[in-house]
């Protein structure tokens, strides 16, 4: 499969063409860039691969489907150009920037009989795998409440603007995760933080309480103006508890220049000084026993047992 990335930001340039040249099968056939920088970006990056001045200029080359990488406010019609081409389609988060719109999108691509999904990588990143892992291993028992919070100190990084905002950027992230682990949510409470010193007001910050069919409760939070670089879960259920606080694996490795297809094996695996401890009363009564972190490259979402330090309790 042929895919080509729309847009060079922090987006393309580090979570989607680095995955792309490392999955099997598939083929980056080409970046979308426009200024110079960014066109001399790519061709560090990746020597020889076609850079195109537009999207129209990269399906009349020849893709089998596009991602799409730009900032929000210009990704419908991206993506609409897409479909019309008859070209599958991968939109970045946020999907769109209300529900009438992503229906208007979804109904475009089912017309034109084109597939249209958004990109919601962190669903593979290692933390969220391993706690699915817990999850699906049944230690847990009944799950009744997951708390997820990630802190990011970054507030150049905030998108500002009616379509911008943290909640719909990497609070659709966190949410998704949440849907994906306890399935489906009946109810929503929200509070967002916001600020106004980037000349228009933007959400800053948020918590959500989510209440999920199963019965189970989760909440999700996040900032990026109060210099906190934070990542925990918390996970209780009726026979125990499982916590982590540790890294963005995956991201702090392709920040610092490494990529996945240079080092497929280890890609995603995370020190021992980031497991999580599950707690449950038929291990050591009570005692938390460490839980090697799931690699993000991995397959499947069971975790791997880990035992570091097994002894650590009788000390």
């Amino acid at each position: 499969m042929r895919i080509g990335v729309v847009g060079y930001g922090a987006g393309g340039k580090y979570f989607h063409a680095p995955f792309i040249e490392a999955a099997d099968g598939v083929e980056l056939a080409g970046v979308v860039a426009r200024s110079p920088d960014k066109r001399a970006e790519v061709a560090e990056d990746f020597p020889g691969i076609p850079v195109y001045g537009s999207l129209t200029e990269m399906l009349d080359a020849g893709v089998d489907a596009v991602t799409i990488t730009t900032p929000p406010h210009t990704r419908r019609e991206l993506v609409l150009e897409t479909i019309a081409a008859g070209v599958h389609v991968v939109a970045d988060k946020p999907f769109a920037p209300d529900a009438a719109s992503a229906r208007e999108l979804d109904e475009a691509a089912r017309q034109a009989g084109v597939v249209l999904n958004v990109y919601h990588n962190r669903r593979r990143d290692a933390d969220i795998l391993t706690l699915a892992g817990v999850i699906a291993s049944g230690q847990l028992g009944d799950v009744w409440r997951v708390h997820s919070i990630m802190d990011q100190d970054g507030a150049d990084t905030l998108e500002t603007g009616a379509t911008g905002g943290l909640l719909r950027d990497l609070g659709s992230h966190l949410v998704d995760q949440m849907l994906w682990l306890l399935g489906p949510a009946t109810h929503v409470y929200a509070t967002l933080d916001w600020t106004d010193r980037f000349g228009e007001p933007t959400d800053c910050g948020f918590f959500l309480t989510l209440t999920h069919s199963s019965g189970a409760v989760s909440t999700v939070s996040a900032s990026k103006l109060n210099h906190s670089t934070t990542r925990e879960l918390r996970a209780y259920g009726s026979e125990g508890s499982y916590i982590a606080s540790g890294a963005d694996v995956q991201a702090d490795a392709l920040f610092a220049g490494r990529r996945p297809a240079m080092e497929h094996a280890t890609w995603g695996i995370d020190v021992p000084e980031n497991w999580g401890t599950l707690a449950v009363a038929a291990a050591a009564h009570g005692c938390p026993r460490p839980r090697a972190t799931t690699p993000g490259s991995t397959p499947s979402s069971p975790a791997r047992s880990g035992t570091a330090n097994p002894d650590r309790c009788r000390r």
